[in-house]
C-alpha cells in the first residue's frame, strides 16, 4: 500500500519524562495500542505509536463531532507546517519529540478520521511535552 508519510510514529519512549501525568500510570502503559487509520480509496495510512495517546483520546480529548471538519482541517494546515518546520531542525527542537515530517496535502480531502486524530496528536504533543505549537 502506497502510504503518504502522514507517519506519526513516534517510537515508544524508553523514558517517561512526565511520570506524575494521571493518565501515564502503568496499568495504561500496559494496555497502550497503537492508533491506525488506513483507507485504501485514498491509498493513505496513519498509525500513531505513543505511550499515553490512547488513553489521552479516551479521558480528555475532545469527542469526535466537537469540532467540525472545516476547524480541524484549518487547524491542522496551520499546525502542520509549524511541526514540519520544527522536524528540519533537530539542533534547535527535540528530535525525539519532532521526528518524522507529515505529509499532509492541503488539497486532499482525508475525511474527518483523520484530521480528527491528527489534531488531536497535536493536542497530544502539547499536553505531553507542555510545549506549544506556534
Amino acid at each position: 500500500m502506497k502510504t503518504l508519510n502522514l507517519f506519526l510514529v513516534i517510537i515508544l519512549v524508553v523514558m517517561l519524562t512526565r511520570c506524575g501525568s494521571a493518565f501515564m500510570n502503568s496499568s495504561i502503559k500496559n494496555n497502550e495500542r497503537p492508533v491506525a487509520i488506513v483507507n485504501d480509496s485514498l491509498e493513505y495510512e496513519i498509525i500513531i505509536v505513543d505511550v499515553g495517546f490512547n488513553s489521552y483520546l479516551n479521558t480528555i480529548a475532545r469527542p469526535r463531532g466537537f469540532h467540525s471538519l472545516k476547524y480541524l482541517e484549518i487547524k491542522n494546515r496551520f499546525l502542520v507546517p509549524i511541526w514540519n518546520q520544527r522536524v528540519a531542525n533537530p539542533s534547535q527542537f527535540n528530535p525525539v519529540v519532532y521526528e518524522n515530517r507529515i505529509e499532509y496535502d492541503f488539497y486532499t480531502e482525508y475525511g474527518y478520521e483523520v484530521n480528527y486524530l491528527l489534531f488531536q496528536y497535536f493536542q497530544f504533543i502539547q499536553y505531553k511535552y507542555r510545549i506549544m505549537l506556534r
